[in-house]
């Protein structure tokens, strides 16, 4: 059966949480304070089956207080909801949201036009024609306007059905296609079984007693249990909301923001090199050695941004204008647990702004400084070369010490076993070679040696 993840986004109090309980019969909003003050503060989650899809749904906060929360809630998702209500049309966080949802790389949604018995069918009129000027260009520019009411149901079988079409459209999880990885997005205990942890596996398959890695720190620990929606099951797989019993770590070292991986897949680093993409909306150009924050993940990580020159051009100005797109090292406070493709948000710390969005080019290079920076060739292999060409690149750069095939697919960001594929590859094309012991070196550097 086909499992998708559906993100819901949008302003405050324009229906969200209504949204998902009328879908789904279960109310995301889980706390007290959520309750008693009438707004969602934090992730919450429900899930339904209708025509032969198990949509998993993830609910987020419309403040503008929690838009990291909001981001750690749009990781992984597959289809986005994007809420406006009747009777407030577009606000800001309408506009926040769904750049955020672009920047991450969504590529399917619906546009549900909620409190729709709050106005009448001019007014609503008026709506739509404002909402498809916002989402013009964007992933949900023909994307159906679905007008709903959580209160009497009208629209939600309608919304059901856009959903559902959405859905059958994108191709299914291949859990052969990443690497494992579970981005951590809350943490609580089970009286008689201990800590438990959920979030949306990212890649790969788990199963009770697999030994994983947990990240920052590098410690082992087992899964006991695994669920998915509440079911205990042998293993789940790549793009579902999984629920995950441990052992050997306690309750208190566990966090949002933290990582579970399979043994050997990463190594999390400190310096990402990234390409860039800053919103056209950013009030000022950002400075070479601007504080920022990375949410990467679940997690939120100080950083400073380093503006890559590329060799040869020492005139260059080292700032990034708003809507442009360049290549930057990112110097973070803590190891990221990330990996060659992946997407993630910049937002400035003081004042709080969403800057734009990022994608790693590489985890293991080194600082970058005038003196070692690559020429502009190079960086634009990185931002768009295929996997290929760029494993040949990583490969030259190591020179005679050459990748052995653990460290060699982490660089790439891939599961081991296409690691294995592609350095095939590069061996029949004599591109490289594998050294006994299985140590791979560029034929270029053999060359150059000899």
């Amino acid at each position: 059966m086909k499992r998708l993840i559906v993100g819901t986004s949008g302003h405050i109090d324009h229906g969200k949480s209504a949204l998902v309980k009328a879908l789904t019969g279960t109310d995301p909003d889980r706390l007290p304070e959520e309750k008693a003050r009438g707004i969602t503060i934090d992730l919450g989650f429900a899930h339904a089956e209708w025509d032969g899809i198990v949509f998993s749904f993830v609910d987020v906060p419309g403040h503008e207080r929690f838009v990291r929360t909001m981001v750690a809630g749009a990781i992984g998702i597959d289809v986005a909801i994007l809420v406006v209500a009747s009777d407030d049309a577009v606000m800001p966080q309408t506009r926040e949201h769904l750049a955020i949802l672009s920047l991450l790389g969504v590529r399917a949604g619906v546009i549900a036009r909620t409190k729709s018995d709050l106005v009448d069918e001019e007014s609503g009129a008026l709506v739509d024609d404002e909402v498809r000027e916002l989402v013009k260009g964007t992933f949900l520019a023909t994307a159906p306007i679905v007008p709903v009411s959580s209160v009497t149901g009208d629209g939600i079988p309608a919304l059901r059905a856009a959903l559902a079409e959405t859905g059958r459209r994108l191709p299914s999880h291949d859990p052969g296609a990443r690497v494992v990885r579970l981005f951590i997005d809350r943490v609580f205990s089970v009286r008689g079984f201990g800590p438990v942890v959920t979030g949306t596996l990212d890649g790969g398959r788990i199963a009770a007693d697999d030994r994983l890695v947990l990240w920052p720190g590098g410690q082992t620990v087992r899964v006991r249990r695994v669920e998915v929606h509440g079911a205990e099951r042998k293993e789940a797989f790549a793009g579902e909301r999984t629920s995950l019993n441990l052992a050997g770590v306690e309750r208190e070292e566990l966090v949002r923001g933290q990582v579970l991986a399979g043994e050997g897949v990463l190594v999390p680093s400190s310096i990402l090199t990234a390409e860039v993409q800053l919103l056209p909306s950013v009030a000022a150009p950002l400075s070479h050695g601007t504080r920022v924050r990375v949410h990467h993940g679940t997690a939120d990580v100080g950083a400073r941004l380093s503006v890559v020159t590329p060799a040869g051009r020492l005139d260059a100005v080292r700032t990034v204008a708003p809507g442009e797109t360049v290549c930057v090292q990112l110097l973070c406070e803590v190891p990221i647990a990330a990996l060659r493709g992946d997407r993630f948000i910049l937002r400035r710390p003081s004042p709080v702004e969403t800057l734009g969005g990022a994608r790693v080019l590489d985890t293991g290079r080194r600082r970058i400084t005038r003196k070692t920076a690559p020429r502009q060739e190079v960086l634009e292999l990185l931002a768009r070369g295929s996997d290929e060409a760029i494993a040949t690149l990583f490969l030259e750069e190591e020179g005679a010490r050459g990748l052995d095939p653990g460290p060699f697919a982490r660089r790439l960001g891939v599961p081991e076993t296409r690691g294995r594929s592609l350095a095939d590859g590069l061996v029949a094309d004599g591109k490289a070679l594998r050294l006994a012991g299985g140590t791979l070196v560029s034929s270029a550097t053999l060359s150059r040696m000899a």
